[in-house]
Protein backbone atom coordinates (compact mmCIF):
# COMPACT_ATOMS: atom_id res chain seq x y z
CA UNK A 1 0.00 0.00 0.00
CA UNK A 2 2.64 2.37 0.99
CA UNK A 3 5.12 1.42 -2.35
CA UNK A 4 6.47 4.33 -3.83
CA UNK A 5 5.29 6.62 -1.10
CA UNK A 6 7.46 9.08 1.04
CA UNK A 7 7.14 8.24 5.07
CA UNK A 8 6.40 11.90 5.14
CA UNK A 9 3.13 11.32 2.87
CA UNK A 10 2.60 8.79 4.99
CA UNK A 11 2.50 10.32 8.40
CA UNK A 12 0.27 12.82 7.10
CA UNK A 13 -2.17 10.05 6.12
CA UNK A 14 -2.73 10.10 9.99
CA UNK A 15 -4.13 13.47 9.78
CA UNK A 16 -7.97 13.89 9.83
CA UNK A 17 -8.64 15.19 6.43
CA UNK A 18 -12.18 16.02 7.11
CA UNK A 19 -11.78 18.01 10.21
CA UNK A 20 -8.79 19.98 8.64
CA UNK A 21 -11.13 21.25 5.59
CA UNK A 22 -13.63 21.92 8.57
CA UNK A 23 -11.20 24.55 10.39
CA UNK A 24 -10.40 25.85 7.29
CA UNK A 25 -14.03 26.78 5.46
CA UNK A 26 -14.68 27.93 9.62
CA UNK A 27 -12.50 30.66 9.16
CA UNK A 28 -12.14 31.00 5.24
CA UNK A 29 -8.92 30.36 5.15
CA UNK A 30 -8.94 29.46 1.42
CA UNK A 31 -10.50 32.93 1.02
CA UNK A 32 -8.86 34.20 -2.70
CA UNK A 33 -6.45 32.30 -2.46
CA UNK A 34 -4.48 30.59 -6.11
CA UNK A 35 -1.49 28.97 -5.72
CA UNK A 36 -0.70 28.17 -2.17
CA UNK A 37 -3.64 27.03 0.14
CA UNK A 38 -3.80 26.27 4.21
CA UNK A 39 -2.54 22.78 3.71
CA UNK A 40 -0.19 23.53 1.93
CA UNK A 41 1.07 25.99 4.51
CA UNK A 42 0.49 23.39 6.78
CA UNK A 43 2.83 20.44 5.26
CA UNK A 44 5.94 23.40 5.34
CA UNK A 45 5.31 24.30 8.38
CA UNK A 46 4.96 20.33 10.01
CA UNK A 47 7.84 19.91 7.50
CA UNK A 48 9.93 22.68 9.51
CA UNK A 49 9.21 21.00 12.97
CA UNK A 50 10.05 17.17 11.31
CA UNK A 51 13.52 18.58 10.55
CA UNK A 52 14.47 21.02 12.25
CA UNK A 53 14.33 24.27 9.73
CA UNK A 54 15.35 26.92 11.25
CA UNK A 55 14.04 29.77 9.24
CA UNK A 56 11.94 30.39 6.46
CA UNK A 57 15.37 30.26 3.55
CA UNK A 58 15.58 26.81 5.36
CA UNK A 59 12.50 25.34 4.63
CA UNK A 60 12.21 27.01 0.74
CA UNK A 61 16.02 25.78 0.10
CA UNK A 62 15.07 22.36 1.17
CA UNK A 63 11.97 22.06 -0.31
CA UNK A 64 12.74 23.33 -3.51
CA UNK A 65 16.46 20.80 -3.83
CA UNK A 66 13.39 17.72 -3.32
CA UNK A 67 11.48 19.39 -6.26
CA UNK A 68 10.47 16.16 -7.39
CA UNK A 69 8.86 14.73 -4.19
CA UNK A 70 7.09 17.63 -2.97
CA UNK A 71 3.95 16.77 -5.20
CA UNK A 72 4.03 13.70 -3.29
CA UNK A 73 4.30 15.10 -0.16
CA UNK A 74 1.32 16.67 -0.98
CA UNK A 75 2.12 20.21 -1.21
CA UNK A 76 1.26 21.69 -4.76
CA UNK A 77 1.99 25.09 -3.95
CA UNK A 78 4.89 26.59 -4.98
CA UNK A 79 7.30 27.23 -1.93
CA UNK A 80 9.16 30.63 -1.30
CA UNK A 81 10.14 32.31 1.57
CA UNK A 82 7.47 35.33 0.84
CA UNK A 83 4.92 33.02 0.34
CA UNK A 84 5.30 31.22 3.32
CA UNK A 85 5.91 34.66 5.34
CA UNK A 86 2.49 35.68 4.02
CA UNK A 87 0.98 33.21 4.83
CA UNK A 88 1.78 32.71 8.32
CA UNK A 89 1.30 36.14 8.85
CA UNK A 90 -2.04 36.85 7.16
CA UNK A 91 -4.22 33.63 7.87
CA UNK A 92 -6.00 33.14 10.96
CA UNK A 93 -4.15 31.31 13.49
CA UNK A 94 -7.81 29.96 14.91
CA UNK A 95 -7.60 27.38 11.71
CA UNK A 96 -4.23 25.44 13.44
CA UNK A 97 -5.38 25.64 17.27
CA UNK A 98 -8.78 24.01 16.22
CA UNK A 99 -6.90 21.51 13.78
CA UNK A 100 -4.58 20.81 16.72
CA UNK A 101 -8.42 20.25 19.14
CA UNK A 102 -9.04 17.73 16.52
CA UNK A 103 -6.30 15.75 16.78
CA UNK A 104 -6.36 15.96 20.61
CA UNK A 105 -9.13 14.43 21.00
CA UNK A 106 -8.13 12.00 18.71
CA UNK A 107 -5.19 11.31 20.59
CA UNK A 108 -6.90 11.16 24.15
CA UNK A 109 -9.64 8.42 22.60
CA UNK A 110 -6.44 6.41 21.56
CA UNK A 111 -4.81 6.59 25.34
CA UNK A 112 -7.70 6.59 27.37
CA UNK A 113 -6.76 3.58 28.80
CA UNK A 114 -3.64 3.77 29.35
CA UNK A 115 -1.86 4.02 33.18
CA UNK A 116 0.42 6.66 34.11
CA UNK A 117 1.84 4.75 37.18
CA UNK A 118 -1.45 5.53 39.49
CA UNK A 119 -4.26 3.42 39.53
CA UNK A 120 -7.41 6.10 39.41
CA UNK A 121 -10.57 6.20 37.29
CA UNK A 122 -10.82 9.49 37.40
CA UNK A 123 -8.94 11.82 34.48
CA UNK A 124 -5.97 13.76 36.21
CA UNK A 125 -4.65 16.56 34.71
CA UNK A 126 -1.36 19.15 35.47
CA UNK A 127 -1.84 22.32 34.57
CA UNK A 128 1.40 24.61 33.93
CA UNK A 129 3.10 27.20 32.19
CA UNK A 130 6.28 27.59 29.74
CA UNK A 131 7.85 31.25 29.33
CA UNK A 132 9.25 31.21 26.08
CA UNK A 133 11.67 34.48 25.67
CA UNK A 134 11.31 36.95 23.13
CA UNK A 135 13.33 39.79 21.88
CA UNK A 136 10.93 42.82 22.82
CA UNK A 137 12.31 45.10 19.73
CA UNK A 138 11.11 42.22 17.48
CA UNK A 139 8.10 40.79 19.00
CA UNK A 140 6.73 44.46 20.59
CA UNK A 141 3.49 43.45 21.12
CA UNK A 142 4.26 40.45 23.39
CA UNK A 143 5.52 42.52 26.18
CA UNK A 144 6.74 41.07 29.55
CA UNK A 145 9.19 42.91 31.14
CA UNK A 146 10.92 46.55 31.02
CA UNK A 147 13.40 45.65 28.16
CA UNK A 148 11.70 42.11 27.36
CA UNK A 149 9.19 40.01 25.47
CA UNK A 150 7.60 36.87 26.06
CA UNK A 151 4.63 34.41 25.59
CA UNK A 152 3.60 31.88 27.94
CA UNK A 153 2.27 28.38 26.96
CA UNK A 154 -0.28 27.54 29.65
CA UNK A 155 -1.24 23.89 29.09
CA UNK A 156 -3.45 21.59 30.85
CA UNK A 157 -1.66 17.70 30.66
CA UNK A 158 -3.76 14.60 30.51
CA UNK A 159 -0.99 12.48 32.03
CA UNK A 160 -2.83 9.30 30.19
CA UNK A 161 -0.30 9.55 27.48
CA UNK A 162 1.00 13.25 28.07
CA UNK A 163 -1.68 14.73 25.90
CA UNK A 164 -2.18 18.87 25.93
CA UNK A 165 -5.65 18.95 26.16
CA UNK A 166 -6.12 22.71 26.63
CA UNK A 167 -3.57 25.34 25.52
CA UNK A 168 -3.49 29.09 25.85
CA UNK A 169 -0.90 31.16 24.53
CA UNK A 170 -0.83 34.67 26.26
CA UNK A 171 1.70 37.52 26.60
CA UNK A 172 4.29 36.94 29.01
CA UNK A 173 2.64 39.49 31.67
CA UNK A 174 -0.23 37.42 32.02
CA UNK A 175 -0.10 35.63 35.33
CA UNK A 176 -0.43 31.87 35.52
CA UNK A 177 -3.42 31.69 38.09
CA UNK A 178 -5.49 33.57 35.63
CA UNK A 179 -6.25 30.37 32.93
CA UNK A 180 -7.95 28.94 36.03
CA UNK A 181 -11.35 31.09 34.57
CA UNK A 182 -10.27 30.01 31.17
CA UNK A 183 -10.82 26.47 31.95
CA UNK A 184 -13.73 24.20 31.30
CA UNK A 185 -13.98 21.90 34.70
CA UNK A 186 -14.22 18.35 34.14
CA UNK A 187 -16.11 17.23 37.21
CA UNK A 188 -14.76 14.28 39.03
CA UNK A 189 -11.42 14.42 37.20
CA UNK A 190 -8.02 15.83 39.42
CA UNK A 191 -5.90 18.57 38.84
CA UNK A 192 -2.28 18.82 39.83
CA UNK A 193 -1.36 22.41 40.35
CA UNK A 194 1.85 24.66 41.51
CA UNK A 195 2.01 27.11 44.06
CA UNK A 196 1.26 29.46 41.38
CA UNK A 197 -2.14 28.68 41.24
CA UNK A 198 -3.58 28.62 44.87
CA UNK A 199 -5.87 31.48 45.05
CA UNK A 200 -8.50 30.11 47.19
CA UNK A 201 -11.30 31.87 45.63
CA UNK A 202 -10.46 30.05 42.52
CA UNK A 203 -10.24 26.61 43.91
CA UNK A 204 -13.47 27.35 45.57
CA UNK A 205 -15.12 27.57 42.20
CA UNK A 206 -13.29 24.24 41.14
CA UNK A 207 -14.06 22.75 44.02
CA UNK A 208 -17.89 23.94 43.60
CA UNK A 209 -17.79 21.95 39.69
CA UNK A 210 -17.35 18.81 41.59
CA UNK A 211 -14.11 18.69 40.49
CA UNK A 212 -10.64 18.06 42.97
CA UNK A 213 -7.44 19.14 43.38
CA UNK A 214 -3.58 19.07 44.43
CA UNK A 215 -1.65 21.76 45.03
CA UNK A 216 1.46 22.94 47.28
CA UNK A 217 0.05 25.46 50.68
CA UNK A 218 2.14 28.39 51.03
CA UNK A 219 4.78 28.63 54.31
CA UNK A 220 2.51 31.59 55.64
CA UNK A 221 -0.81 30.09 55.40
CA UNK A 222 -2.55 30.13 58.53
CA UNK A 223 -5.06 27.57 59.38
CA UNK A 224 -6.94 26.16 62.01
CA UNK A 225 -7.07 22.13 62.33
CA UNK A 226 -10.18 20.09 62.66
CA UNK A 227 -8.86 16.54 63.35
CA UNK A 228 -6.13 14.81 62.08
CA UNK A 229 -6.17 11.10 60.84
CA UNK A 230 -4.01 8.20 61.41
CA UNK A 231 -0.51 7.96 59.32
CA UNK A 232 2.43 5.87 58.35
CA UNK A 233 5.26 7.68 59.62
CA UNK A 234 7.79 5.16 57.91
CA UNK A 235 6.68 6.00 54.76
CA UNK A 236 7.51 9.77 54.97
CA UNK A 237 4.18 11.21 56.04
CA UNK A 238 4.04 13.74 58.61
CA UNK A 239 0.61 14.32 59.33
CA UNK A 240 -2.61 13.61 57.38
CA UNK A 241 -4.96 16.99 59.05
CA UNK A 242 -8.35 18.31 57.97
CA UNK A 243 -8.17 21.97 58.15
CA UNK A 244 -10.16 25.40 57.87
CA UNK A 245 -8.16 28.28 56.76
CA UNK A 246 -8.07 30.92 59.28
CA UNK A 247 -7.07 34.64 57.84
CA UNK A 248 -10.18 36.80 56.58
CA UNK A 249 -9.59 36.91 52.95
CA UNK A 250 -8.62 33.36 52.96
CA UNK A 251 -11.21 32.06 54.99
CA UNK A 252 -13.80 34.08 52.71
CA UNK A 253 -12.24 32.52 49.54
CA UNK A 254 -12.18 29.11 50.37
CA UNK A 255 -14.87 28.69 53.85
CA UNK A 256 -15.27 25.30 53.51
CA UNK A 257 -12.95 22.34 54.61
CA UNK A 258 -9.66 21.48 52.91
CA UNK A 259 -7.19 18.29 53.69
CA UNK A 260 -3.58 19.47 54.38
CA UNK A 261 -1.06 16.27 54.23
CA UNK A 262 2.60 17.33 55.37
CA UNK A 263 5.56 14.84 54.19
CA UNK A 264 8.99 14.53 54.35
CA UNK A 265 11.30 14.33 51.15
CA UNK A 266 14.46 12.64 51.77
CA UNK A 267 15.88 13.08 48.95
CA UNK A 268 15.25 16.72 48.84
CA UNK A 269 15.58 17.00 53.22
CA UNK A 270 12.76 18.55 52.45
CA UNK A 271 9.39 19.10 53.88
CA UNK A 272 6.55 19.34 51.69
CA UNK A 273 2.92 20.72 52.54
CA UNK A 274 -0.29 19.51 50.27
CA UNK A 275 -3.26 21.23 50.32
CA UNK A 276 -6.63 18.92 48.44
CA UNK A 277 -10.08 18.86 48.35
CA UNK A 278 -10.29 14.78 48.21
CA UNK A 279 -10.98 13.30 51.74
CA UNK A 280 -11.09 9.45 50.29
CA UNK A 281 -7.41 8.83 48.66
CA UNK A 282 -5.07 7.59 50.72
CA UNK A 283 -2.10 10.30 52.06
CA UNK A 284 0.22 8.58 50.49
CA UNK A 285 -1.27 8.24 47.15
CA UNK A 286 -2.24 12.24 47.39
CA UNK A 287 1.75 12.69 47.62
CA UNK A 288 2.20 10.48 44.36
CA UNK A 289 -0.40 12.40 42.22
CA UNK A 290 1.48 15.42 42.74
CA UNK A 291 5.09 13.76 41.54
CA UNK A 292 3.18 12.90 38.26
CA UNK A 293 2.83 17.17 37.55
CA UNK A 294 6.46 16.42 36.92
CA UNK A 295 5.03 15.18 33.26
CA UNK A 296 4.01 18.90 32.15
CA UNK A 297 7.56 19.79 33.01
CA UNK A 298 9.60 17.19 30.76
CA UNK A 299 6.47 17.86 27.90
CA UNK A 300 8.08 21.72 28.07
CA UNK A 301 11.32 20.17 27.99
CA UNK A 302 10.91 18.28 24.94
CA UNK A 303 8.73 20.05 23.02
CA UNK A 304 11.43 23.17 23.64
CA UNK A 305 14.24 21.04 22.61
CA UNK A 306 13.01 19.02 19.95
CA UNK A 307 10.21 21.33 17.94
CA UNK A 308 10.88 24.30 16.82
CA UNK A 309 9.32 26.58 19.21
CA UNK A 310 11.78 28.93 20.29
CA UNK A 311 13.44 29.97 16.93
CA UNK A 312 10.22 31.87 15.41
CA UNK A 313 9.48 32.08 11.20
CA UNK A 314 7.78 35.36 12.00
CA UNK A 315 7.55 37.99 14.36
CA UNK A 316 3.68 39.00 14.03
CA UNK A 317 1.73 37.54 16.74
CA UNK A 318 -0.32 35.79 14.10
CA UNK A 319 2.96 33.96 12.87
CA UNK A 320 3.73 32.60 16.50
CA UNK A 321 0.68 31.36 17.10
CA UNK A 322 0.56 29.70 13.91
CA UNK A 323 3.99 28.15 14.98
CA UNK A 324 3.33 26.86 17.75
CA UNK A 325 0.18 25.55 17.24
CA UNK A 326 1.21 23.32 14.57
CA UNK A 327 4.30 22.12 16.26
CA UNK A 328 1.62 21.21 19.14
CA UNK A 329 -0.59 19.17 16.08
CA UNK A 330 3.31 17.31 15.37
CA UNK A 331 3.83 16.78 18.91
CA UNK A 332 0.07 14.88 18.64
CA UNK A 333 0.40 13.36 15.45
CA UNK A 334 3.54 11.62 16.54
CA UNK A 335 2.37 10.45 20.15
CA UNK A 336 -0.96 8.87 17.87
CA UNK A 337 1.31 7.21 15.09
CA UNK A 338 3.30 6.06 18.34
CA UNK A 339 0.13 4.70 19.67
CA UNK A 340 -1.87 3.05 16.27
CA UNK A 341 1.49 1.23 15.03
CA UNK A 342 2.10 0.03 18.77
CA UNK A 343 5.90 1.29 18.84
CA UNK A 344 8.05 0.84 21.98
CA UNK A 345 10.29 3.77 20.98
CA UNK A 346 9.86 6.96 22.74
CA UNK A 347 8.72 9.99 20.78
CA UNK A 348 12.37 11.70 21.18
CA UNK A 349 13.43 8.37 18.88
CA UNK A 350 10.69 8.21 16.57
CA UNK A 351 11.34 12.31 16.00
CA UNK A 352 15.28 10.98 15.23
CA UNK A 353 13.90 8.65 12.57
CA UNK A 354 11.60 10.37 11.04
CA UNK A 355 13.81 13.64 10.55
CA UNK A 356 16.15 11.67 8.39
CA UNK A 357 14.15 9.23 6.44
CA UNK A 358 11.45 11.52 5.53
CA UNK A 359 11.78 11.36 1.61
CA UNK A 360 12.69 7.90 2.15
CA UNK A 361 9.67 5.71 0.25
CA UNK A 362 9.82 2.84 2.31
CA UNK A 363 6.99 1.62 4.86
CA UNK A 364 6.80 3.83 7.88
CA UNK A 365 6.26 0.70 10.18
CA UNK A 366 9.51 -0.59 8.87
CA UNK A 367 11.44 2.51 9.11
CA UNK A 368 10.72 2.87 12.55
CA UNK A 369 11.16 -0.61 13.44
CA UNK A 370 14.44 -1.40 11.43
CA UNK A 371 16.75 1.09 13.08
CA UNK A 372 18.27 0.81 17.10
CA UNK A 373 18.95 4.02 17.83
CA UNK A 374 20.11 4.57 21.78
CA UNK A 375 17.02 5.96 23.85
CA UNK A 376 17.52 9.54 24.59
CA UNK A 377 18.37 10.22 29.29
CA UNK A 378 15.80 11.71 30.42
CA UNK A 379 17.24 11.44 33.84
CA UNK A 380 19.98 14.10 33.37
CA UNK A 381 21.95 15.74 36.07
CA UNK A 382 20.29 19.51 35.27
CA UNK A 383 16.60 18.20 35.86
CA UNK A 384 14.52 20.80 37.37
CA UNK A 385 13.69 20.08 41.02
CA UNK A 386 9.93 17.87 40.89
CA UNK A 387 8.80 19.76 43.87
CA UNK A 388 9.92 23.33 43.08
Amino acid sequence: MNSGRTIFSQIMDYLPMYEFRQCVERYSGNYKIKSFSCWDQFLSMAFAQLTYKESLRDIQSCLRAAKQKTYHMGIRGKISRNTLAHANQTRDWHIYADFAYALIREARQLYASDSFGIELEQTTYALDSTTIDLCLSLFPWAAFRKNKGAVKLHTLLDLRGNIPTIAFITSGKVHEVNILDKLSIEAGAIYIMDRGYLDYARLYKLHQSAAYFVTRAKSNARYRRLYYQKIDKASGLQSDQVITLHSYYSKKGYPERLRRISYYDEKQNKKLVFLTNNFTLPAMTITEIYRKRWQIELFFKWIKQHLRIKAFYGTSENAVKTQIWIAISVYVLVAMIKKQLNLEKSLYTILQIVSVTLFEKIPILQALTDIEIIEENTEANNQLNLFD
